[in-house]
């Protein structure tokens, strides 16, 4: 799959930070099932990595790797399975050696520069980052005046009741949700739950 046929797969991407309480393969079925496939897992904790190893086996899971910030952490997540990076900024080591991989690659962007410097590595596709923080809805739309072939997944800050105003902008296909899986949640009730709602944002 390419990064584009991805980002097009359903509205929101769970960023998911896993401490270990929660069953990996328990938590990808789902959200999978609650029509959310495409799982973003941080390598932020140790056990992110066993993590994707794990859900890369459950059937219809698109698992990939958020977070990676350099050519080693990449080579770890696609030995682990990962079928996508994903990183909070954009340098030329690791947009190079995801160029080389083949691997789809949504790097992080905030600024025109950050933009400017995919464009000439060959991207088109990024990650807004930190969404928010970064200036919100405002900031990426003047951002995508000067760039409208290129599409965005928004991440960081943003909430339920934010990402529509998200997703109704043509130049986001998905947005990031950290918000689907709570620090230290073990029920997959409620997430279950937020997942089906997410589900039905649809796309733009």
């Amino acid at each position: 799959m390419t990064i584009d046929a991805i980002m097009r797969t359903a509205p929101v991407i769970p960023v998911l930070v896993l401490d270990g309480l929660i069953d990996p393969v328990e938590l990808a079925e789902t959200l999978v099932e609650a029509g959310l496939p495409v799982l973003e897992v941080t390598l932020r904790t140790p056990t992110a990595l066993d993590a994707i190893r794990a859900m890369a086996q459950v059937p219809g899971a698109i698992v990939g790797a958020g977070t990676v910030l350099n050519e080693a952490q990449l080579a770890q997540a696609l030995d682990a399975g990962a079928r996508f990076i994903v990183s909070p900024g954009l340098t030329h080591p690791l947009a190079l050696a995801a160029r080389d991989t083949g691997v789809p690659f949504l790097p992080g962007v905030a600024t025109a520069a950050d933009i400017m410097r995919g464009l000439d590595l060959g991207l088109d596709r990024f990650k807004f980052f930190p969404a928010e923080s970064a200036g919100g809805i405002a900031a990426l739309k003047a951002l995508s005046g000067p760039f409208g072939d290129l599409r965005f997944c928004p991440t960081g800050g943003i909430t339920p009741k934010t990402a529509p105003d998200w997703l109704a902008l043509d130049a986001v296909l998905c947005v990031g949700g950290s918000w689907l899986v709570k620090a230290g949640e073990t029920d997959l009730a409620p997430i279950a739950e937020r997942a089906r709602a997410a589900a039905a944002m649809g796309n733009p």
